[in-house]
């Protein structure tokens, strides 16, 4: 069953608005000439392209990475063969197919352009603190998944330890992402930030241990192992944010969180879900949990299974 979405607002619409008019100002993108030399946006788009491909590109997948009109393309195209910088090999199997490559004057004029871009991002980044830069970065990589899904699908995955920030983050995404996907009140996002405070005020090295997931260096995942006695070990608050599912990041965090438990020492591992998280479950499942008790629970503001769940971490 589909979920039907409200349409968005006129406020958010001129927001989206705003930060379009706002962001091709201060990279210049309307002006006539781009970063201070003689080419127009299009054709430093279809230089940058080009310099960027080995061998090459067929004009129709310029056309299509571009996303412009054909007839547009073959005007750019034509000047910047009049200029020099751009040479057009027609196919000998198919003559309807042409390449493009640059010239040697075409790659210095990519040079040229790639040099002052960087400079420009770099005077932008420059005054900004280490966390406002993170704050930016992180901004980059979502806002293109969340309007075009499944871009990041050759993204760089990695996993890393906590640092300063990543604790509220933590009890924050919980608490907002359960609330759009199943409409969980605070208590949930209080349970969390209990969690959360009770791994970083009684931490144990070597027994306790939480990991965060990134995407292109955003933040997109997390999950928690603690000790729950001597032998088992707890996995918690496992998160993927719903921008970066499908990347097989859920699976990775679990998978971590097991081989620590096995480093540690721990012989079983065991956790507590509820029913309607049924992708993590298949997470679990995978990963050799199985099913060991549940129970009807009210919480959250909402009548729920309880399960939890057991590893045998010895075999």
């Amino acid at each position: 069953m589909s979920t039907i979405l409200p349409t968005p607002d006129r406020e958010a619409v001129e927001r989206v608005r705003a930060f379009n008019r706002s962001w091709t100002e201060v990279l210049g993108l309307l002006e006539q000439h781009l970063l201070d030399t003689d080419h127009t946006l299009t054709e430093a788009r279809v230089l940058f392209e080009l310099g960027r491909s080995r061998g090459g590109v067929e004009r129709l997948d310029l056309r299509d990475r571009l996303a412009i009109d054909q007839s547009f393309l073959g005007r750019v195209l034509g000047g910047l063969q009049r200029s020099g910088l751009v040479t057009v090999v027609r196919d000998d199997t198919d003559g309807r197919r042409h390449r493009l490559s640059l010239t040697a004057k075409g790659r210095a004029a990519y040079r040229d352009l790639d040099k002052r871009s960087a400079k420009q991002i770099r005077t932008m980044l420059a005054p900004l603190s280490l966390d406002q830069r993170r704050s930016m970065l992180e901004s980059l990589t979502v806002l293109p998944a969340l309007v075009r899904p499944g871009m990041h699908d050759s993204g760089d995955v990695g996993l890393r330890a906590l640092e300063p920030g990543d604790l509220g983050w933590v009890v924050e995404r919980h608490g907002a992402i359960y609330a759009d996907e199943f409409g969980w009140n605070t208590d949930f996002e209080g349970l969390v930030a209990r969690i959360v405070a009770d791994y970083h005020d009684h931490h144990r090295p070597g027994r306790d241990n939480a990991w965060i997931a990134t995407v292109d260096g955003a933040r997109a995942g997390c999950v928690f192992c603690v000790e729950r006695d001597t032998t088992t070990a707890q996995l918690r608050i496992l998160l993927v944010e719903p921008w970066a599912r499908g990347l097989g990041i859920g699976a990775r965090l679990v998978d971590e969180c097991i081989a620590f438990a096995r480093t540690a020492g721990y012989s079983t591992m065991m956790l507590w879900t509820n029913d309607v998280l049924v992708a993590a479950r298949r997470i679990y499942q995978t990963a050799g949990f199985t099913l060991a008790e549940k129970e009807h629970h009210h919480s959250f503001g909402h009548d729920l299974v309880g399960q939890n769940w057991t590893l045998d971490l010895t075999t």
